[in-house]
């Protein structure tokens, strides 16, 4: 029986670093980071992650503002926004929640947030920076998923592990990271033929695809630690992950529920990398 990996606890200890670091840049420099997330439309999943955000950042004392943008708001206009926002002192991280309705071109739109302010870590410049393992700052769900292994002391060197998904969001960056801390990393998608061939040699196991209870007690080895970074919503209308949790937990050595695993370290680490960011402007 896997012992569950526990996000909410994780995260409120990454928290606590955070308000500390805040507390003590204000007082050494009088600086107070600032974070800045803009939203395009009336997407009510983007809506909520936003609020919960700018709860998270009061909580840590981050000062924080919210810009809510009409759904035909048009690319000049949101240019305009991003440009005020990456040359205002006050604002050191800057958050483009995606998805941005389809008059934008969201690539764009995130190549042009100052790289020293991309606290998700988008930009080509801070992605080039962690291929090359010098990084400025690490997406925020892929350096969530290494700092849940640490905490739990989970080793990473000399491992074989399987990232299943390859979005610049989370499958590349974590694989990345993964490959930094020596891990031996083979990644998968949705022609990868057949999966479980693949993923029954990890030790360590990243389902990453969007796929409801992809990964079955049958696709994993004995023992392997199972992280399920999958949001999906089932015909009941209840949370899911990428893996059939009930079915795995009795093979994994550890596993991340959903809800509850690696979305609280997501928050988590948005507020680490706005402090980070606050610091550099230094």
């Amino acid at each position: 029986m896997a012992e569950i990996i526990d996000g909410k606890e994780v995260s409120q200890h990454i928290r606590k670093e955070v308000a500390e670091g805040v507390g003590a840049l204000k007082r050494e420099s009088g600086i107070i980071p600032g974070l800045a997330a803009v939203l395009v439309g009336n997407n009510p999943a983007s809506e909520i992650y936003v609020r919960n955000k700018r709860k998270a950042c009061e909580q840590v004392g981050i000062y924080s503002e919210e810009y809510k943008l009409p759904e035909e708001t048009s690319e000049s206009e949101l240019l305009l926004l991003i440009n005020k926002l990456n040359n205002d002192k006050n604002i050191h991280g800057i958050l483009v929640q995606l998805p941005l309705p389809t008059q934008i071109n969201s690539e764009r739109i995130l190549r042009l947030v100052f790289p020293s302010k991309d606290i998700d870590g988008f930009h080509p410049e801070n992605v080039g920076l962690l291929l090359e393992g010098n990084p400025r700052f690490v997406s925020c769900t892929p350096n969530g998923i290494i700092k849940l292994l640490d905490f739990y002391r989970i080793e990473i060197l000399g491992k074989e592990a399987v990232v299943v998904g390859r979005s610049n969001i989370v499958g590349k960056p974590t694989a990345i990271l993964l490959l930094h801390r020596h891990a031996t990393v083979t990644i998968c998608h949705s022609r990868t033929k057949p999966l479980g061939d693949v993923t029954r040699r990890a030790d360590i196991l990243v389902a990453a695809i969007g796929r409801e209870r992809l990964i079955t007690q049958d696709m994993v080895k004995e023992g392997a630690v199972v992280i399920d970074v999958g949001i999906n919503r089932n015909s009941e209308g209840k949370l899911v992950g990428d893996v059939d949790f009930e079915g795995v937990k009795e093979k994994a050595s550890y596993i991340t529920p959903v809800p509850g695993g690696v979305g609280p370290m997501t928050i988590a680490m948005l507020l680490w990398n706005t402090l980070e960011s606050a610091k550099y402007s230094l």
